[in-house]
């Protein structure tokens, strides 16, 4: 029996992350407001702004995350003046000279995302999901993720040549690398860094709810039971009750109240143990899951 707990923040993240504690935080998984988005709820930063507004944040989440923790950032570049910005290659630059290690990026496929037609370019049905380490070693089950091996390795592996057999050995001491001959007799693989998720056509009230998927995925791959995961822009608490039906701990930071308000309302629908206030947060303790 483990015991999962979600608490909740009311405020602006870059001071509620001040109440948390150093290195006590497994998983960071976040969708900030992108540049010059969601101006009619979080007032829309500008690409030439963002970075200035986001490195106070991002050096805060480098004190909460534990050195075996990961930071998956989950944010898109905008086009200004029929040009790509590039505010997005300028955070990944900044945030690199406060420590963090910029270890893998994903890339996540909409594959339901809206049609339309732009004179110079066509619809984007992707997001990037950043991933940031404090160290080289860090925590991850990869084996949690592993996805069935298809049918395509019936032809693919069966008449292998001798190069396929003896090629690209893994430098890093696993023993599997690229040499196809390694996975003969296996029924999975593990994943590509691509993944193929519809976005959420209910929204759930909030104007940028991601999959329930999306970070379910990212959970299952850096985290286990009875870990913490942080959401710093909580948004409609996506992060957080996936976190919760996982059996991890989760702590969600939002500055909106009626978000805030939405999902103390959740809480109590889902019939959790609920705490009053304290000073600038709510938390709320969750039923022993088996």
């Amino acid at each position: 029996m483990i015991n999962s707990e979600i608490k909740i923040f009311l405020g602006d993240c870059k001071e509620v992350l001040k109440e948390i504690k150093s290195d006590s935080v497994d998983l960071i998984f976040t969708s900030p407001p992108y540049a010059d988005q969601r101006k009619s709820t979080y007032g829309g930063i500008r690409p030439d702004k963002y970075v200035e507004w986001f490195l106070p944040i991002s050096i805060e989440l480098f004190r909460v995350l534990k050195p075996t923790g990961t930071f998956i950032l989950n944010i898109k570049e905008r086009v200004v003046n029929s040009e790509r910005s590039t505010y997005v290659l300028e955070l990944i630059l900044e945030i690199k000279k406060q420590g963090w290690l910029w270890t893998e990026e994903f890339i996540w496929h909409k594959k339901n995302s809206y049609p339309g037609k732009w004179p110079n370019r066509f619809r984007d049905s992707w997001e990037r999901l950043l991933q940031f380490n404090k160290e080289k070693k860090f925590n991850m089950y990869q084996e949690e993720v592993m996805v069935p091996m298809g049918d395509w390795a019936k032809t693919r592996l069966k008449n292998l040549s001798e190069t396929d057999k003896v090629r690209d050995e893994s430098k890093v001491g696993s023993g599997f690398g690229k040499n196809i001959s390694n996975w003969l007799t296996r029924d999975k693989a593990y994943p590509t860094n691509v993944l193929h998720l519809a976005t959420e056509c209910n929204n759930k009230n909030h104007s940028a709810a991601f999959p329930e998927e999306l970070p379910e995925w990212f959970i299952k791959l850096f985290t286990k039971y009875g870990d913490t995961v942080l959401d710093p822009f909580m948004g409609s608490g996506t992060t957080n009750f996936v976190a919760q039906k996982m059996m991890r701990n989760s702590i969600g930071i939002e500055i909106i109240p009626e978000y805030y308000e939405m999902v103390k309302e959740q809480v109590k629908k889902k019939d959790l143990v609920f705490f009053e206030p304290k000073r600038k947060y709510e938390r709320t303790k969750v039923r022993k899951s088996s």
